[in-house]
């Protein structure tokens, strides 16, 4: 089955006002960035965006268009905030944090990892020692206080634990070093990241791919994804950035 997409119009086809769109990355490895920039373009409001571990942070560019136009209403992440509090302070994006114009859902980074390789699996919800006996316990982390609810326990073995619940979004936008036709993917060292279980995970997988090569090319023991995860696939050339402001 072929799943290249024309185009990236093509490719974000069905993205719509309110969907929970998964961003592959960790801080600026192995983040869609051209997919990003499609997204901005396409204008998609209320959007709910769940990260694994900063790749808004490592797309700056990306993220300031993304505020800029008033796209994002839910960030959901591990590390969703500058390492610098000044620097923070002055960027749009923790300014509406703040004020809460933008919803900031934590936790830990193991924890939303398993939550969506959960999704991807099919299991709902799961237990987690991970946060118990402290703040996490007491409720989730956000800074909108009306979605602060606190969490489920259970002894296990005698040690407390958490319910967490499966995260499965609408779309997931990864990006791979190679694949094919049919949506098998690899991805390169530290790109692998949150990738391969976001693309497990959501109900439409959108990949951007720098080496495109035809069926039975990659090697069955090197793809990291299976092409039964990815629905679209788009050809996109390797771009260089900026690294020394993250």
């Amino acid at each position: 089955m072929n799943k290249i997409a024309a185009s990236m119009e093509e490719a974000l086809a069905g993205i719509e006002d309110g969907a929970i769109i998964a961003i592959g990355g960790f801080f600026a490895a192995g983040v869609p960035r051209l997919l990003l920039k499609a997204l901005i373009d396409k204008g998609a409001k209320d959007l709910t965006l769940a990260c694994g571990s900063g790749p808004l942070l490592g797309a700056q560019e990306e993220l300031n268009g993304l505020v800029k136009n008033g796209q994002i209403k839910k960030m959901i992440d591990s590390y969703g905030l500058f390492r610098s509090a000044t620097k923070g302070a002055q960027h749009p994006f923790e300014q509406q944090v703040r004020s809460g114009k933008i919803e900031l859902e934590v936790y830990p980074m193991g924890t939303l990892c398993e939550k969506y390789r959960m999704a991807g699996a099919g299991i709902p919800a799961f237990y987690v020692p991970v946060g118990a006996g402290t703040l996490l316990q007491e409720s989730t982390s956000t800074n909108v206080e009306e979605n602060r609810k606190k969490k489920e326990t259970r002894v296990i073995d005698g040690q407390t634990c958490l319910l967490e619940y499966a995260l499965k979004p609408d779309f997931a936008l990864v990006h791979a070093y190679e694949g094919d036709s049919e949506g098998n993917l690899r991805y390169r060292k530290t790109a692998r990241n949150f990738n391969h279980v976001m693309a497990m995970a959501a109900h439409v997988t959108i990949a951007e791919v720098e080496n495109l090569v035809a069926p039975g090319e990659l090697d069955p023991d090197s793809v990291h994804t299976p092409g039964i995860f990815v629905q679209r696939v788009v050809k996109v050339n390797r771009i260089t950035f900026d690294i020394t402001n993250l």
